[in-house]
């Protein structure tokens, strides 16, 4: 539903300063700001009242453009306000600002088990020191090593001990910046515990809401598990139907991303819009009856917002809810909708509520998926015309698709750096399976208790699943399933999101001005993207990398790559720190060598603990090498000190010259300390890697 002037959807533009507000919220303006903007917040809207109390007396109707000015700049500060005061950092008590032996923690989210960790994280209410309590604020990521800790719920108090670090940047460039991530949800410190270091003093404290909630969807997945015996099928079922993610394997999760379908996997608009298709038959016989049409609406709307506590309240679940809360009271009460109006007024609301809410992936998706929908959708249905009924509804699917894909391909390159190619396919695919799922598993759920239709259920509900778990893999593995390694700059993001919205624009009224900016956009794009491959098939480098406690260097000649390293490819460590960096380098083909291995190629040769990389000289330097004695003087460009050798720099330095020391994470804290102070001792230039960033050095 495209709007034919700006006064169809007033929400969409009084939220683009809003956002526009937020955004720089938090990216540039501090706390230093906030009495700046509350004068200009409370100055402006002062102004803004006056002169509409004055609009005729004034004639402020001559100069229109003056209150269009004022609430944007109203709202732009509205939303810096916002972002700024939802920082906790910006808090006087923030737990980090006082010193404190203990502190007392209330556990504000579902404790997660992986890999024999529990995680959670939790608000610090209390900070101990010398038996001296104070009241505190602020969140920390809490994971502790204990089986015992199964047993932690939401709402329990614990006491830890005030041993809390920050959380790490990425060292490695191209790695997910789980900093950023976490500091997006107010938390900035982490807390690693182990059996004993911990104390639970109180139970059930936290919102009895979330708590029933939270406690009602476990016996739900327990009921899942009673009837079901695939664990992937289970895991798919928790999922798409409660939105519990924990049990949730890597291979679905890729089976799912590759073919463009992890949305099925995130409870949102679609599985909302499901409930309210199911709930609208169900309750059809109330139109019959005086108030009938109100009473049905009040009962959807209280069972959609119940669905959505069941799922955790998940932005895009709320995001939905809230729509489709609007749109049931319109329809209600016979008002004129414009769903874009209604996107908007959903998105103000969650924001006034959360503004970091605007930083989260599943939300921006989310919205820009539904605007789509809503107004891309209609141009790409009137690409193709079929008369024949069913082939129209196909169709119809596809552009659905289509529009949704489009929409949401820039961020989700930027985000997840890959497209599936055939999403539409994945997509046509998933309609019916999907549908048969949320309806079987949410029959099974309330007949749980009915012993053969519930077996009924829970077998229709398996193979549903396991159906659509094989298709989608067929896909994945199918050749060119997915382009991946897509490494977009903010500007050719940017870019990208002029050239779908001009394009489309232009598809849609015409205007010989939308296609020249959509086509001079595509040049800009082009260009960079060749200048880009251009630069990084002509580029020779070295990049020693932080990889915490292990090794890892990487020598670059344009799209090849020798890498030097423990780990294999398959360890987590690689995939989360060395794979990004190869592919954000545009590196295509990678040799892995162990440090024992030897290598003789064109451009980088190893024998030993000597490497030749061009003009480049590197020598691995461990406890192997510590007790050798070199007949003279071996000279190198630089000496990689790895795997803690017990011997002074001045003993290394009488067989070895170089011109820069690299010490990797792999050294222990002693190790590194004595090197860095033989270093500055001996006025040698060196790189201390742990709790670095890496050194990337560039030979040409």
């Amino acid at each position: 539903m495209i709007a034919n002037h700006k006064g169809e959807i007033p929400f969409v533009v009084l939220l683009l300063p809003f956002l526009l507000g937020i955004a720089s919220g938090i990216g540039f303006i501090t706390a230093a700001y906030l009495p700046l903007l509350w004068s200009i917040f409370g100055g402006l809207g002062i102004a803004f009242i006056l002169l509409n109390l004055s609009y005729q007396r004034l004639a402020i109707y001559k100069t229109r453009w003056l209150g269009g000015l004022l609430i944007t700049i109203i709202l732009f500060s509205a939303g810096c306000i916002c972002a700024v005061n939802n920082n906790e950092l910006n808090d006087a008590r923030h737990f980090s600002r006082s010193p404190a032996q203990y502190l007392s923690i209330k556990i504000n989210t579902e404790p997660q088990l992986k890999n024999g960790l529990i995680r959670f994280t939790a608000t610090v209410g209390q900070s101990v020191n010398n038996k001296q309590s104070m009241p505190v604020t602020g969140t920390i990521l809490v994971t502790i090593k204990d089986s015992a800790t199964i047993s932690l719920q939401y709402g329990d108090e614990l006491v830890i001990p005030a041993k809390y670090t920050p959380i790490d940047p990425p060292f490695t460039p191209g790695e997910f910046n789980y900093k950023q991530y976490l500091a997006h949800q107010n938390i900035y410190y982490q807390a690693f515990l182990y059996p004993g270091m911990y104390r639970v003093i109180k139970h059930g404290t936290g919102n009895p809401l979330i708590a029933f909630s939270l406690r009602l969807r476990q016996q739900m997945i327990n009921r899942f598990k009673q009837q079901m015996h695939d664990p992937g099928a289970i895991a798919v079922a928790s999922t798409l139907i409660l939105g519990y993610k924990a049990d949730l394997s890597s291979d679905i999760l890729q089976a799912y991303s590759k073919t463009g379908t992890i949305h099925v996997l995130s409870v949102s608009g679609a599985h909302v819009a499901i409930i309210y298709i199911l709930l609208q038959f169900t309750l059809g016989f109330l139109n019959g009856y005086r108030h009938g049409r109100v009473i049905k609406a009040v009962i959807i709307i209280a069972l959609i917002w119940y669905y959505s506590l069941l799922s955790g309240f998940s932005p895009a679940v709320c995001r939905a809810a809230a729509m489709i809360s609007m749109v049931i009271i319109g329809k209600t009460y016979a008002r004129y909708i414009n769903l874009l109006n209604i996107l908007a007024v959903s998105a103000f609301a969650l924001l006034l509520y959360n503004p970091l809410l605007i930083t989260d992936v599943g939300f921006q998706l989310s919205y820009l998926a539904v605007a789509g929908l809503v107004v891309l959708q209609p141009v790409v249905y009137k690409w193709l015309t079929f008369k024949n009924k069913w082939a129209d509804k196909v169709w119809m699917a596809c552009s659905v698709s289509i529009a949704a894909q489009v929409i949401t391909f820039p961020l989700s390159a930027l985000y997840f750096h890959q497209f599936p190619v055939y999403f539409s396919l994945s997509n046509l695919l998933i309609i019916i399976p999907t549908s048969v799922i949320m309806y079987s598993g949410v029959a099974y759920l309330a007949l749980s208790s009915v012993p053969l239709l519930s077996t009924l259920l829970a077998r229709l509900l398996e193979y549903a699943i396991l159906f659509m778990n094989k298709a989608l893999a067929i896909i994945e593995y199918a050749p060119f399933a997915s382009i991946g390694k897509i490494w977009l700059t903010v500007p050719e993001y940017l870019l990208l999101y002029i050239i779908i919205i001009s394009g489309f624009y232009y598809l849609y009224n015409k205007k010989t001005w939308l296609l020249k900016l959509s086509l001079t956009s595509l040049l800009l794009f082009a260009t960079s993207i060749s200048l880009k491959r251009y630069l990084a098939e002509n580029a020779h480098s070295i990049a020693f990398l932080n990889l915490r406690k292990n090794t890892g260097i990487v020598f670059k000649n344009g799209n090849s790559a020798v890498v030097l390293t423990n780990l294999a490819d398959t360890n987590k460590n690689y995939k989360y720190s060395v794979q990004p960096y190869l592919d954000s380098s545009q590196v295509a083909h990678t040799t892995i060598i162990g440090l024992n291995q030897n290598i003789s190629l064109t451009w980088f040769k190893k024998q030993g603990a000597l490497m030749q990389f061009y003009n480049k000289r590197i020598i691995i330097f461990d406890k192997q090498l510590q007790n050798q004695r070199q007949p003279g003087k071996l000279i190198a460009s630089y000496l990689y000190i790895t795997g803690n050798p017990h011997v002074s720099l001045q003993a290394v330095n009488s067989n070895f010259d170089y011109q820069t020391l690299i010490i990797d994470g792999s050294n222990s804290n002693q190790t590194v300390e004595r090197f860095s102070a033989g270093a500055k001792a001996l006025n040698v230039n060196f790189k201390i890697l742990k709790r670095n960033n890496s050194l990337i050095i560039v030979s040409n």
